[in-house]
């Protein structure tokens, strides 16, 4: 099993974490695999390039040039992995600690069926400020409803930390995380779109939010499976979660996000929207999904004017978001997503 594990860093809202991530790495029980990461840090020689230089010479990173963004930096990764044979990815965020199975587990769980495509472990908030583990759901996967809404599974909620690490437990979801998910690499070259330089797995129209989500549906109109892995357990320092599905914790859980979070998340949600709307979904799931990007762009209006901006961006790249759409590989019938929505 040729395995690659790939990660982004960027100034110092990654460079405290690498004592803590690196580590956990290096302490796990699978060894066979090779490190790739890219510094998305906007200027060279950054604190994190120094310091995985000077105490894991063994990790291949590069200066970015600039701040690619999650979409692209992953791309370069994964293409390169390939270029050195890998036959499987795994993706981590760098804000996070994990247990010593965790990758053995992964790795023994995506090759239990041959048409799983993708897994991911069980996620549950690291305190990072009191370096502390909680029992606190980060993500236990995505879930998608009929308004091709996209959420973590249980974020918020009270989970457990898993101690049957031995025995291989999974079960199918959704979708993954972008903070930490593996793949077969013959996974993600089936669903690639060729934007004619190179291959690209995660859509790089979305320069950070809902990438993850996209790459997911993909996968699953392309007839993949995506597993949870119960006994592969990650720790993570979220900096932004959702609060709850009620409007006022809706409103507030809005106020509280950075602006330009909220421009990369909805500026993705509307790539998707735009590019799976002309699926043959039942007249049910099409009032739904419709109704709510009505809900979107009224509260848009009335409270985020700002937004309005991202949709003259989207006008303006209609023609590669069309391109995209062409190259869809739908093998599933939709039914059977739709069963999939909660």
């Amino acid at each position: 099993m040729r395995l690659y594990i790939g990660f982004i860093t960027y100034g110092v809202f990654t460079a405290k974490y690498l004592p803590y991530f690196l580590p956990c790495l290096k302490a796990q029980t699978y060894k066979d695999y090779k490190i790739i990461a890219i510094d998305n840090s906007e200027e060279q020689g950054s604190e994190n390039y120094e310091y995985i230089r000077k105490n894991y010479s063994e990790i291949d990173i590069k200066w970015a040039g600039k701040n690619l963004g999650f979409a692209k930096a992953y791309n370069l990764i994964i293409n390169q992995a390939i270029k050195h044979g890998a036959e499987y990815f795994l993706a981590l965020n760098p804000d996070m600690i994990f247990d010593p199975k965790m990758i053995e587990n992964m790795a023994r769980a995506i090759e239990t069926d041959k048409e799983i495509g993708a897994a991911q472990p069980k996620i549950l908030k690291w305190d990072f400020e009191h370096k502390k583990k909680t029992n606190i759901i980060d993500s236990y996967g995505i879930v998608c409803d009929q308004k091709l809404r996209f959420i973590d599974y249980k974020q918020g909620e009270q989970g457990e930390i898993e101690k049957n690490t031995t025995t291989i437990l999974s079960k199918e979801i959704f979708g993954f995380t972008g903070a930490a998910a593996m793949f077969k690499i013959k996974t993600l070259t089936d669903v690639a779109f060729n934007n004619g330089v190179y291959q690209e797995y995660f859509d790089e129209l979305m320069f950070m939010y809902k990438e993850d989500c996209d790459l997911s549906l993909r996968l699953r109109l392309a007839g993949w499976k995506i597993v949870l892995v119960n006994s592969a357990m990650i720790y993570h320092d979220r900096t932004a979660s959702r609060i709850g599905d009620s409007i006022w914790k809706i409103i507030k859980n809005r106020t509280e996000k950075k602006r330009k979070i909220k421009q990369w998340s909805f500026f993705g949600q509307w790539i998707i929207v735009l590019k799976y709307c002309q699926l043959a979904f039942s007249w049910k799931t099409k009032f739904w999904f419709w109704l709510y990007q009505l809900e979107i762009l009224t509260f848009t209006v009335l409270f985020e004017q700002y937004l309005l901006k991202e949709l003259i961006k989207l006008w303006k790249l209609r023609d590669k978001i069309n391109k995209r759409k062409q190259q869809l590989k739908v093998r599933v019938d939709i039914k059977e997503i739709e069963k999939l929505m909660k």
